[in-house]
């Protein structure tokens, strides 16, 4: 049994491939891979399945040079870089890694949150090009946190911490909208369930969490922008594509919202003209599961789908339905 992984994952889900005599390739890129990278790679040998992260993108033309693949496993939560219907097609297992990232996107969220509130990463250019002077009674005047009206756009795992964060630390009013009613998160915080409409027009702060789906693409643009309080701020820690940030950054030059907090980008790295030179826009570089314990989570359910489908034939967080 012989895999394919893409770039490095922690070693916690090597060892576990070694305890299982599951041989392993890594790929041997410093930034990630194209097409052509990846293609060039599989050609090598005959690999029973391939470990992908977020910017693999798997379809018919990877898939045609490795014809004995039974797993793809994906390094993340999420699943838009898969060809789905074609893995589907061909019966290849596929699995994500639900549920690792969680608390630390959450707490991301809450903490770009708090950092346009503050204007912190302003206060921080401020400082550091030399233009503070001493204190001033009005300078960087920030917006209170505390009792603001948040509207979650879907409410899974991830919105349901960042719900009970802001309502337990500021006692924030919590109003979702999720295809699916959240119980759980009504009984602990009071939340409402309403019409994504009715969010636009009445949160102070947005924050989005849904998957990037022909349904979601773009659910930002330009009329929904203009919908929101013209002191409404925005956070994506979602997908880029859930944004469309041409719209984003008209709304933001022209005051339409007072702010927006980006850890995902359309058209990722790149990003929107002139985005980067808005003064109320913060940008993270999708850092947001970036810690050590998702990280070793996520490669541990990474694996152990692995080796679950190469020793057993069965798959253990399929993402196909």
């Amino acid at each position: 049994m012989h895999i394919f992984i893409t770039r490095k994952i922690p070693d916690v889900g090597l060892k576990i491939l070694d305890e299982n005599n599951i041989s392993y390739d890594i790929g041997n890129f410093k930034k990630p891979p194209t097409k052509k990278d990846l293609i060039k790679s599989l050609k090598k040998k005959n690999y029973d399945g391939i470990i992908t992260f977020l910017t693999d993108t798997i379809d018919k033309e990877i898939l045609d040079v490795c014809p004995n693949i039974k797993i793809i496993a994906n390094f993340s939560v999420g699943f838009n870089n898969l060809d789905i219907e074609e893995l589907k097609k061909r019966g290849i297992m596929t699995s994500n890694t639900p549920g690792t990232s969680s608390i630390a996107v959450a707490e991301h969220t809450v903490a770009l949150m708090m950092s346009l509130t503050t204007r912190l990463v302003e206060g921080d250019r401020f400082v550091r090009s030399g233009k503070y002077k001493g204190w001033d009674p009005e300078l960087l005047v920030g917006t209170d946190m505390k009792g603001k009206i948040i509207g979650l756009i879907g409410c899974g795992e991830i919105g349901t911490e960042v719900a009970k964060i802001l309502n337990k630390g500021f006692g924030s009013k919590i109003l979702y909208y999720d295809i699916v009613k959240n119980n759980k998160i009504e009984e602990e915080t009071k939340a409402e369930l309403k019409e994504i409409d009715e969010i636009f027009k009445t949160a102070d702060i947005i924050s989005l969490h849904v998957p990037l789906l022909p349904s979601t693409t773009h659910l930002i643009n330009k009329d929904t922008l203009s919908t929101m309080k013209s002191s409404a701020f925005l956070i994506n820690t979602s997908r880029g594509g859930v944004i469309n940030e041409k719209d984003l950054v008209n709304a933001l030059k022209n005051k339409i919202i007072r702010g927006a907090a980006l850890d995902v980008f359309e058209y990722e790295p790149k990003l929107c003209s002139g985005l980067n030179k808005l003064s109320n826009v913060i940008l993270t570089p999708h850092i947001a599961s970036s810690r050590a314990s998702a990280r070793n989570q996520m490669a541990e359910i990474v694996v152990k789908n692995v080796v679950s489908v190469l020793k057993e034939g069965k798959v253990i967080n399929s993402v196909i339905k």
